[in-house]
């Protein structure tokens, strides 16, 4: 079950991310914040290299639940290095859709003084509609 974006006139135009995603019936999955860990907790360098890992992360929880990652319909990314998100947009870009394509849900990216594992960059939640 995927959501229906919502981008009301009157709002900037999106790009790559929706103002809203509207989702009904199926089950809720609310996914934990996944950083770019491997399972040996070892970390890649560098922003876009944690990025596509932590995306990974998140599509490999809703895969466990029975969804895909067109399911998503929320997603907060949280980062040490907001600079580095502008810096490598067009990396960051291509590392999110080699994951999630061309879906964009409701999206936000907050800038956090650190995360729990300081080596660790980026943060991602999420929450998924998965259908029954």
């Amino acid at each position: 079950m995927s959501g229906l974006p919502i981008n009301p006139e009157g709002l900037p135009d999106p790009s790559g991310f929706s103002h809203g995603m509207l989702s009904s019936g199926g089950r809720l999955l609310h996914v934990a914040g996944e950083t770019g860990h491997h399972e040996d907790l070892s970390l890649d360098e560098g922003f876009v290299a944690q990025f596509a890992r932590a995306c990974s992360n998140v599509a490999a929880v809703v895969a466990e639940a029975g969804g895909d990652p067109a399911d998503v319909v929320s997603m907060t990314i949280y980062t040490t290095d907001v600079a580095a998100y502008r810096d490598n947009l067009p990396e960051v870009g291509k590392a999110y859709r080699d994951v999630f394509g061309r879906h964009f849900p409701a999206m936000a990216l907050i800038g956090v003084s650190e995360l729990v594992d300081p080596r660790a960059i980026v943060e991602i939640t999420a929450v998924a509609a998965i259908g029954d």
